[in-house]
């Protein structure tokens, strides 16, 4: 006897209409469409819905553009629009705009309909029938969202029973069941939706859930495993107040939880949160499941340990499903299997001492709170394998101060060999002050600093403003050209870091002399 076949579910994405309801969300005719694209042919989702009818003129602009495109693809009956019973001038709009479905909102709560209507049960689906007739006279698809269905449900089912008892010989599609104030737990969800399925065994129901008590992904699970033949999400979990569930989370979960089938393609959830975000203006948080910057880092080292020895910290929930990559964080709480992931990935190759030396390096710069990312890492192994440990000067204090149209100023403490100075200096930027100030100080060991023949600063590729900053000076000494590197999170301290490599060579060179010269002067 063969297995049963996986149950699919079907994905509709609302971000285009509930996740604009998301305050300061505004999307522009062209971000529509262009997310609409992406949600249809790569994404796959199921159906789209696209926009409230009556909005404004520019709205029917944006869903008329969304539906051309879709009819040239034969994708436009996946296309939705928000309707109401209003005397046909909601079908009038999406008509007008090529729109080929309506999603009708009916009243599913005796609350909202003796409240907001003024209307008894059986005048309200009298309304709604002839809406849906017209609809169809029209050509137009209807599903029926039940609007508050979920306290509706709560405080009299026998009002949604029989309001859906009345409408049953209409010509409706699907029959969306929304948590519209997000108030089901789980178990609610599972029994009520459960009992809509035993009563109405041939309407297929849909789940619409909000995330005001953070359960919207788990209600999703809940109504599906329930028996609900679709649910909704949006990208990022936009939507009004908490928002609603997120497509990434519920397409993943009813995947590896429930062993649920979808049209989706994993592959392109990151880019279609990158593109919702830059488009909504709504940052994604850097620990959001699947589609966070930060979902598939690894900080601790035993954890990168583990790995290395047998993707002992792997799941199911892999980056690849994604097009992304695992990580391995570099800092203070960084490890040698952490280092040797990243160099794995760069393709470098050090000696275990030199490992050593840049882990140093690397957990030195984790205690300023700096996050090191793989691309750093080329500027830290160059800094730490090029320098020599010479420890004649160490800055023990320093303070740089910079404004607008005033001279810059730098406090300095420093070590040379067993004396500590102090000095300030102030000049044309930070590092000049600086510079000035570690003048004084080395004048009175008989030193001079250097000219400054070149000066160069990068960053790794990439664009990050907190990326790692290497600095490169070129200095003229007796001894020829000296080129010293300095790398920080601040360009400023990456120069003074480079400035006092080359001030520790040059002492090292100035004593080297004097022990030559002490030796000759005993021979």
């Amino acid at each position: 006897m063969s297995e049963m076949a996986p149950r699919q579910i079907r994905i509709m994405d609302t971000t285009l209409r509930d996740g604009e309801q998301t305050q300061g969300v505004s999307f522009s005719p062209e971000e529509k469409l262009n997310i609409a694209k992406l949600l249809l042919e790569q994404v796959r989702v199921d159906r789209i819905e696209v926009a409230s009818a009556r909005v404004s003129s520019g709205e029917a602009s944006a869903v008329a553009r969304i539906i051309d495109w879709a009819a040239e693809r034969e994708l436009a009956d996946r296309v939705e629009v928000l309707g109401f019973v209003d005397g046909g001038r909601s079908l009038e709009w999406i008509a007008g705009a090529g729109g080929r479905v309506i999603n009708l909102l009916a009243k599913g709560s005796e609350k909202h309909c003796m409240g907001q209507l003024g209307k008894t049960l059986d005048a309200h689906a009298a309304d709604v029938a002839a809406t849906v007739a017209e609809a169809r006279a029209r050509g137009l698809a209807v599903n029926l969202y039940l609007e508050d269905w979920s306290n509706g449900y709560r405080d009299k089912p026998a009002y949604v029973f029989g309001l859906l008892e009345r409408l049953a010989e209409c010509d409706i599609g699907h029959v969306m069941l929304p948590d519209t104030l997000g108030i089901m737990t789980p178990a609610q969800v599972s029994r009520a939706i459960t009992d809509m399925v035993v009563r109405f065994p041939e309407v297929a129901f849909d789940f619409h859930p909000h995330n005001d008590y953070g359960l919207a992904t788990a209600n999703v699970m809940a109504a599906a495993a329930a028996g609900a033949s679709g649910v909704h999400c949006t990208v990022n979990c936009l939507g009004e107040r908490a928002g609603n569930a997120s497509l990434a989370e519920v397409v993943v979960n009813l995947r590896d939880q429930l062993g649920f089938v979808t049209r989706v393609d994993e592959s392109h959830l990151v880019r279609a949160s990158e593109l919702v975000s830059f488009f909504s203006g709504k940052r994604i948080a850097d620990n959001a499941p699947i589609v966070g910057a930060d979902v598939f880092t690894q900080t601790a080292g035993i954890h990168a340990d583990g790995d290395r020895k047998g993707s002992l910290y792997h799941s199911r929930l892999s980056p690849e499903r994604f097009a992304r990559r695992r990580k391995y964080a570099l800092g203070k709480l960084a490890g040698k299997a952490s280092l040797a992931k990243n160099l794995e990935r760069l393709d470098i190759e050090l000696s275990d001492e030199q490992q050593h030396k840049v882990l140093r390096r690397i957990i030195e710069l984790g205690d300023s709170k700096k996050t090191i990312t793989t691309e750093d890492l080329p500027f830290i192994i160059a800094e730490v394998l090029e320098s020599k440990d010479y420890h004649h000067a160490e800055l023990l204090a320093c303070s740089v101060s910079s404004a607008l149209d005033l001279e810059s100023t730098a406090s300095i403490r420093i070590r040379l060999d067993d004396e500590v100075f102090t000095s300030v200096g102030s000049g044309n930027g930070g590092f000049d002050a600086f510079t000035n100030a570690l003048a004084r100080v080395v004048k009175k060991r008989g030193l001079s600093l250097p000219a400054l023949l070149d000066y160069e600063v990068r960053i790794p590729r990439g664009g990050r403003t907190d990326a790692l900053t290497e600095c490169l000076i070129t200095w003229e000494t007796e001894a020829g050209e000296l080129r010293t590197r300095g790398v920080h999170s601040n360009q400023v301290f990456a120069a003074i870091a480079a400035t006092l490599r080359m001030l520790n060579i040059l002492m090292h060179r100035a004593h080297g002399r004097a022990e030559k010269a002490s030796a000759t002067g005993r021979d």
